[in-house]
């Protein structure tokens, strides 16, 4: 080809991508036509979409809307007003007035930004008929959330104004609009909040508007946020709620073949609708500042604590898949476990078998130190390192969800710790750490650390033979099946041959008139469960428990965590029993039972920690 051939050839084709971009500009696309908000002849008015309601499994309402309504401003638009009314008018003072001004015209001097949230709706009717003589400002309405029952504000969360970090991350929300804080309003914020809509009003040379622009051609109309079904049950968690009034701590409860939340419990709590209306930051702050009860702490996911007996489970389970122990294996128990000739070496025990043999059954239902001390020793000794032995029991472990984070929709967690071979090789740098130097983790103390959601999933795996569910607080989304993340099976490393023995074990901590929770036995209903003491350094031990029920048709697994509540069988126990029977049958056999933990209260205990505490600080 000549070279003035190719010359027009490649003008051509120039020519044809050139004249296709400005098609594709002038005609086809419609963003640089769509006025933006530095246009000054074109006005946005923003229709906030109702937020989505929130259902308990039950089809209670849970949460719903109330109408509110805003003071809206455009700071360059402000000119000429009688400042001193209007701050009557909003019953403000005029530093307040200057303070929320500034606010606005540092965000920005054209968008709209709130200036006084949450009218009354008396405030709102007469206020209508005075806003036309306060140019730059008008009422904007915008829903509340109403929480319909006393109940959950930590499943449920609450909604508060976006700041201006959160608009440079998300450019979604403007100034003053409302966003999802914690809880399922957090974790499911996009699905509950809809998206809004926008109207384009132009405007002529005095800034008066004339109608819609380009007749409404860019408007796009709100729409309505999604309905959420919970897991919950918001009367099962209104019951657990009463049970551990005036108690610090936790319960959580699943339904072992869903990994659905029917319960999660956290005391101290709060009125949710303290969270609502102009007094909303107020509140907050109050109970923000309660560094003694911590109220906005949910113990059911955040509170670590050492397990305690029932971790005991898995040393068995680790045990019996590690082919160390079998069913008959038994040891004998002196008052503890002598692991060494050093002083100090020797592990107490309060089974109370008396030099008797015991094996996994008894050792499960009189809760045996001596037992899980020995079980757990030949699992790290069957390796030819420590490391390597502690490795191989962590990762059996870490298999029930212990030491992890779940994964699950809730929107707050913590980890815990289940330490391993590199963990304990920071505390010896020189490596020279045997099983006996760890010990303690075999009854769930020493350095373990676990959340009362790992261990009522725990005791879920436990109950389903060997697997569990991603734990989760939706059921649904306007009726349409929930992530399959949830509803699929994550299995443990142990045998599910292993797991009856281990159950039947058990069942007779109940049953057995010897077991160690016999008193919170139901009649009826097969349940089983392990109670445990933790220790704790500040103050009494805390008490614990964890149970399952029907024994072959599980339908609820709970953990229940009381802070200071001395042992198992005092408080947890009853606890777990109740709620049990409560879900299982709707009613209560045990009435004085129950009544004791209604009234029951360890706030004396907790007003003798804190003094404690103080003498200390003075010290």
């Amino acid at each position: 080809m000549k070279r003035t051939g190719l010359l027009a050839y490649l003008i051509l084709i120039i020519g044809v991508i050139y004249i296709g971009r400005l098609f594709y500009l002038q005609v086809l696309d419609n963003s640089y036509k769509i006025p933006t908000l530095n246009n000054s002849a074109v006005k946005l008015k923003y229709e906030y979409p109702e937020r989505g309601y929130v259902y308990d499994r039950n089809g209670e309402l849970l949460v719903a809307n109330q109408l509110s309504y805003d003071i809206m401003i455009i700071p360059r638009e402000v000119k000429s007003i009688d400042t001193l009314e209007l701050c009557s008018l909003l019953k403000i003072s005029k530093e307040d007035y200057i303070k929320k001004f500034n606010r606005a015209k540092r965000y920005s001097t054209r968008i709209p930004s709130t200036f006084v949230a949450q009218l009354a709706k008396n405030d709102y009717a007469y206020l209508q008929e005075k806003m036309h003589k306060f140019k730059g400002f008008y009422i904007q309405k915008r829903s509340l959330r109403e929480y319909l029952v006393n109940s959950a504000p930590n499943v449920l969360g609450y909604i508060s104004e976006v700041n201006e970090d959160l608009i440079k991350k998300n450019p979604y929300y403007q100034l003053g609009e409302l966003i999802g804080r914690s809880g399922v309003e957090s974790t499911y914020e996009e699905t509950l909040r809809g998206q809004k809509g926008v109207k384009y009003i132009q405007r002529d040379r005095f800034n008066k508007e004339i109608g819609p622009y380009k007749n409404g051609k860019y408007d796009t109309v709100a729409v309505p946020g999604n309905d959420i079904t919970l897991t919950i049950d918001s009367k099962l968690q209104q019951y657990g709620e009463a049970l551990i009034i005036n108690k610090r701590g936790g319960i959580v409860a699943i339904e072992p073949s869903t990994g659905e939340i029917l319960a999660l419990v956290s005391s101290p709590t709060y009125n949710p609708n303290l969270m609502v209306g102009r007094n909303r930051s107020k509140n907050f702050t109050k109970l923000y500042l309660d560094t003694i009860n911590k109220p906005l702490i949910d113990r059911g996911l955040q509170g670590m604590y050492p397990p305690g007996s029932p971790f005991k489970i898995i040393t068995a389970l680790t045990a019996l898949q590690e082919n160390v122990i079998n069913t008959t294996t038994s040891v004998k128990c002196i008052n503890g476990y002598r692991y060494g000739s050093r002083k100090g070496a020797f592990m107490k025990c309060h089974c109370g078998t008396h030099g008797s043999p015991v094996s996994l059954n008894k050792a499960i239902y009189r809760s045996c130190n001596s037992y899980f001390a020995n079980a757990y020793r030949k699992v790290i000794e069957k390796y030819p390192t420590s490391e390597e032995g502690m490795n191989t029991w962590n990762k059996h472990v870490e298999s029930f969800g212990l030491g992890n984070y779940l994964n699950n929709d809730l929107s707050v967690g913590r980890k815990g710790l289940i330490p391993d071979g590199d963990f304990y090789n920071r505390y010896y740098p020189s490596g020279r750490w045997t099983a006996t130097y760890t010990i303690s983790n075999s009854i769930g103390q020493g350095e373990i650390l676990t959340t009362p959601i790992q261990l009522a999933n725990m005791t879920a795996a436990v109950a389903n033979r060997g697997y569990y569910f991603t734990p989760h607080i939706v059921k649904k989304i306007n009726n349409e099946k929930i992530n399959q993340q949830y509803t699929t099976p994550k299995y443990t490393s142990i045998d599910k041959k292993h797991f009856e023995p281990v159950i039947e074990g058990l069942f007779q901590v109940l049953e057995n008139p010897r077991g160690t929770a016999s008193w919170s036995r139901v009649k009826g209903i097969e349940i089983c469960g392990k109670t445990g003491t933790a220790e704790n350094p500040h103050g009494q031990d805390h008490s614990i428990f964890i149970a399952f029920a029907p024994k072959d048709n599980p339908k609820i697994a709970i953990a229940v965590f009381v802070e200071n509540g001395y042992w198992g069988s005092r408080w947890a126990g009853p606890i777990s029993s109740l709620m049990i029977e409560k879900y299982l049958t709707g009613k209560i056999t045990k009435t004085w039972e129950e009544q004791r933990m209604f009234n029951g209260s360890l706030q004396e205990e907790y007003e003798k920690q804190l003094q404690e505490e103080l003498i200390e600080v003075e010290k």
